[in-house]
């Protein structure tokens, strides 16, 4: 059994450890706990492991968010993965910082990664995991927002959750959907 495991960013130092780079933040922490690196790749860098009797094929796109959906649609098709063994770890600005909500499907939120992975997929058929950033900004500062670094007092929780979203990769691929869903989604951090 193969899963694409996909954590939304954008390169270049610049990003680095920002709201929306979360995603990479997420599989970084799980190359480290599993001790594997990233190669670069077609469209994105990749990462691959054996866990529990699956293989897990990770990929951080190097497509910059907007266009994440071109490395998810390519990885997914050269590795023969159906849209519900793919997971997209992703930002979100509907939920605050205390959340972190596994989802079968859903729109995109206005989110431009899910839109292009959508828009690529051609359905909204995919699970995803979205780790909440809160919205505490200003009018017309959600760019700002969502490409800022984390504030001194979110480090710890954020620490937290990225080390819980490694665990819901893990409960993903092996026990499902289902009872990761209900293992997670109504944990506050």
């Amino acid at each position: 059994m193969k899963y694409l495991i996909v954590g939304l960013g954008n390169i270049g130092e610049q990003y680095a450890e920002t709201r929306h780079n979360i995603g990479f933040d997420i599989l970084n922490y799980f190359a480290g706990k599993h001790q594997f690196s990233f190669k670069s790749d077609r469209l994105a860098d990749v990462g691959e492991i054996k866990f529990k009797g699956r293989t897990l094929i990770m990929i951080k796109p190097t497509t910059y968010m907007n266009l994440s959906g071109k490395a998810v649609k390519y990885w997914a098709d050269k590795e023969k993965i159906p849209n519900d063994r793919i997971l997209i770890l992703v930002d979100d600005l509907a939920f605050g910082l205390d959340a972190l909500k596994l989802k079968k499907n859903g729109s995109d939120a206005g989110h431009n990664g899910l839109k292009s992975i959508a828009e690529c997929l051609a359905t909204t058929d995919y699970p995803r995991l979205r780790f909440g950033i809160g919205n505490q900004f200003n009018k017309n500062r959600q760019v700002e927002f969502v490409l800022g670094k984390w504030k001194d007092e979110e480090i710890e929780t954020v620490n937290k959750k990225i080390i819980a979203a490694a665990e819901v990769i893990e409960n993903f691929v092996t026990i499902g959907i289902e009872r990761t869903m209900n293992e997670i989604n109504n944990k506050k951090f």
